[in-house]
């Protein structure tokens, strides 16, 4: 399949779609109107952009975009309140937009193997995330109050973060593996 119907329209019940591994280079608009759709699958596609009109599900908790075509962060993503779960891993996504500091339920970000140069600030909002994977992409320092996120099990669940394959300067990556408290004490002795 190469394309969504606009007759998904029709299908206003509709709780899961999963939508992966085809070669959609585009969703309609027409998505908007499954306000019931709480896990939207649309990994290892061609997608590029996402609509507009995503933001209307605002029951949607669940969201894999992994290993699409992405270049930018779709910021549309930010208005999706009850999220959960976002894997955008496996893109070429370059930065992130200080509006994801929305996402204050999201507890899975999965962003590996993208190129990450810079996280904002605000990312430290995200205080519920209990999995974080960032390896492998080009962040070279965290944000200050990155050691807020302590919802994440430093050191004793590998699953819990990643991010190994960055060329980390601040904190250098034998301070995190140390966890929340070591990456306090590292920034804290330079402010």
């Amino acid at each position: 399949m190469s394309f969504v119907p606009k007759e998904i329209q029709l299908l206003t019940n509709l709780m899961a779609l999963y939508l992966d591994t085809n070669d959609l280079g585009e969703i309609p608009p027409e998505i908007g109107t499954l306000k019931n759709l709480r896990r939207l699958t649309l990994s290892n596609n061609s997608l590029q952009f996402l609509p507009a009109e995503l933001a209307k599900l605002q029951n949607l908790q669940s969201l894999h975009l992994a290993n699409n075509g992405f270049s930018t962060f779709p910021v549309v993503i930010c208005q999706l309140l009850n999220l959960t779960f976002l894997d955008v891993s496996d893109n070429r996504i370059e930065t992130i937009p200080p509006t994801i500091k929305q996402l204050r339920k999201l507890q899975t970000l999965l962003m590996m193997l993208n190129c990450i140069k810079v996280l904002p600030e605000e990312f430290c909002c995200l205080t519920k995330l209990s999995c974080l994977w960032l390896g492998n992409n080009e962040l070279q320092e965290l944000p200050v109050e990155f050691g807020n996120l302590i919802m994440l099990d430093w050191g004793y669940n590998y699953c819990s973060y990643n991010l190994e394959g960055n060329p980390l300067q601040r904190p250098p990556i034998e301070v995190c593996s140390g966890g929340p408290k070591d990456i306090k004490e590292y920034f804290s002795s330079f402010y």
